[in-house]
């Protein structure tokens, strides 16, 4: 099961400059200062970022709104490398089966999807219509939709909240190094796996399968 923004695709750094834009020019907070805030919180939805770094302001859903229409753009012009598809084509020969579990509104997973250049067995992202959300729902339905069990699921994020979600629903977690420093998932658990990228994930799970 993965994660998608700054995971299976590199949208943080777009999404960072554009956070910080909109917190710029609508809460007043420096520029750098906002970016640094929106990568710190990042692996919730925009809206509980904003109330973490801007707890009860005023401005907070019309910047929200603001981010989810302008963050189509940046959703747009991200694929996944070559080397990542070759990575989850790897994993689906050792017969394990891919996930993507995402934040973002359905249509913006589904849309994801159907212009991937690889199929995954679900593509989940946030219904309130469905009950679909990351987290336990996500988990959930994966289960029930594939026939799994939850010691049977391995989540891959790149955010400590990532890893925080992954743990509060029994499931096993290993970080991808990017938005947050190994240092940082080391301070956070000290024995939590990470890796470079998906073709390093797929080493450690084959290797694991392996043992």
């Amino acid at each position: 099961m993965f994660d998608l923004d700054g995971t299976l695709i590199d949208t943080m750094d777009g999404f960072a400059d554009l956070a910080a834009e909109i917190m710029a020019t609508r809460q007043g907070l420096p520029a750098v200062q906002g970016r640094r805030r929106y990568l710190e919180t990042s692996g919730i939805p925009f809206r509980q970022q904003l109330e973490v770094i801007h707890p009860g302001h005023a401005a907070n859903q019309a910047a929200s709104d603001e981010f989810e229409q302008r963050k189509r753009a940046v959703c747009d012009a991200a694929v996944m490398t070559d080397k990542t598809i070759a990575a989850l084509e790897r994993m689906r020969a050792a017969g394990m089966k891919l996930i993507v579990s995402s934040n973002s509104a359905q249509h913006f997973v589904d849309e994801f999807a159907a212009r991937a250049a690889f199929r995954f067995d679900l593509a989940l992202g946030f219904d309130a219509g469905a009950g679909l959300a990351k987290g336990l729902p996500h988990v959930q339905h994966t289960c029930s939709a594939l026939l799994l069990r939850r010691d049977d699921i391995v989540f891959c994020g790149d955010s400590l909240k990532d890893g925080e979600l992954a743990r509060s629903c029994e499931i096993a977690f290993v970080g991808r190094l990017g938005t947050f420093t190994r240092d940082e998932f080391r301070r956070w658990d000290s024995k939590a796996p990470v890796v470079d990228d998906v073709e390093a994930l797929a080493v450690l799970l084959q290797s694991r399968v392996a043992a």
